[in-house]
């Protein structure tokens, strides 16, 4: 009975890794995606870097990273709905 225990608990481990795997994947795909709007959004609206944002470039930051999220959330639910109506890809 023991080694059937001893199995038990290491499903339990093995699941609760691929839990917090998961986690840390999806928290570096965060960071990836929140750097690359930085570095989009920098390049398209800091035309030279000084001391303090003036207002006019943080409004053009601001703007640029919410139509980044927005497309990004289009895409995302569209791509979904694709998967939905073909029932997934074969």
């Amino acid at each position: 009975m023991s080694d059937l225990s001893d199995y038990s608990s290491t499903k339990a481990g093995d699941s609760e890794l691929q839990d917090f795997l998961m986690v840390e994947k999806q928290k570096a795909q965060f960071h990836a995606q929140i750097h690359e709007f930085n570095d989009f959004c920098w390049d398209k609206c800091v035309d030279k870097p000084g001391s303090k944002l003036d207002s006019r470039t943080e409004t053009c930051i601001s703007n640029c990273v919410e139509r980044f999220i927005d497309v990004s959330l289009l895409i995302t639910n569209r791509f979904a709905q694709m998967l939905e109506k073909g029932g997934g890809m074969h």
